[in-house]
């Protein structure tokens, strides 16, 4: 038995899916997705929250190997990076980890996947 999901995919789309997912958290600060995947992605999102709180060039540079710089979203181009260390980390700074919360939303319509929201508490 593996210790993570696979998400029927192999190891390299797996990572570009939860790059992708972590900077859009970071962005929007709640996004939908399903269970599953929101389940994995909870940990490198608190993984980044307490580098950010770290805040040092080197949390900065490791955040910056798993966040992408560039957004799909051009219209909120504040880069993901820099919000996470200057809005999203500071307001946690008495908080000893459990940054985020996933809600359980229901099943989707094409398929029942079960979806779930994942939020920075």
């Amino acid at each position: 038995m593996s210790a993570y999901q696979k998400l029927g995919r192999d190891s390299s789309a797996r990572k570009a899916l939860f790059r992708d997912l972590v900077t859009d958290l970071i962005i929007n600060e709640r996004i939908e997705t399903t269970e599953a995947k929101a389940k994995e992605l909870r940990p490198i999102a608190e993984k980044m929250v307490t580098l950010g709180k770290r805040g040092d060039l080197h949390a900065r540079r490791q955040a910056a190997q798993v966040i992408r710089k560039e957004s799909a979203d051009e219209e909120n181009s504040q880069d993901a990076i820099q919000k996470l260390f200057d809005d999203v980390a500071p307001r946690y700074e008495e908080r000893q980890g459990g940054y985020t919360r996933v809600l359980k939303v229901g099943p989707r319509r094409g398929d029942s996947a079960e979806l779930a929201i994942i939020e920075f508490v």
